[in-house]
């Protein structure tokens, strides 16, 4: 008689009304965690990012985001003008600026 036992407990009543407490804390520590772990760092790096793109001007050595180094030689609204070599330069989305380096790399590359 010990096999039905089990049949008994399954058809017991349904689970009692449990606290909704638990899974909404679990949903608000979700999205906390998703805070502090993405929104927030990427807010950090826009920010910077803009704080790179308004210290540009003339004569700042860059690099951007396809790998071209060159200094400014003019900037614009939306663009600035990178000489590359001697002679050679290149318009460039001021958005793909994604360092300035110290004066003095590009001559030693």
């Amino acid at each position: 008689m010990d096999f039905l036992i089990p049949a008994a407990y399954a058809q017991s009543g349904g689970a009692e009304g449990g606290s909704i407490i638990p899974t909404v804390l679990m949903v608000v520590v979700f999205f906390v965690f998703m805070y502090f772990m993405i929104i927030r760092p990427q807010m950090k790096r826009q920010k910077e990012h803009k704080q790179l793109l308004e210290s540009l001007d003339k004569g700042s050595e860059i690099v951007t985001a396809g790998g071209l180094a060159g200094r400014i030689r003019q900037v614009g609204e939306n663009f600035l003008v990178v000489e590359v070599a001697d002679g050679i330069e290149v318009r460039v989305q001021k958005s793909s600026v994604t360092s300035v380096v110290p004066k003095g790399t590009i001559e030693s590359l």
